[in-house]
């Protein structure tokens, strides 16, 4: 689904800055020109950082888990 109308910017491009290592709409808008041009698009790119970050931590504490459960 494309995210950032103006630039052409696709959800997972968004995902893959910041699984990458992109953790703000300013980090995304300089790996991939999200949010650079009107930033109607920043609310919606804010919130893929929040989905991301929370599965990270999700993913990062079930394998601790499972480390443990061992």
């Amino acid at each position: 689904m494309i995210v950032c109308q103006c630039n052409g910017v696709s959800d997972r491009t968004i995902r893959r800055a910041i699984r990458g290592g992109a953790a703000s709409c300013r980090e995304i808008a300089r790996s991939c020109n999200a949010g650079t041009f009107c930033g109607g698009c920043r609310p919606a790119i804010a919130e893929l950082i929040r989905e991301e970050q929370s599965d990270a931590v999700v993913e990062a504490a079930g394998s601790g888990l499972a480390a443990a459960a061992s």
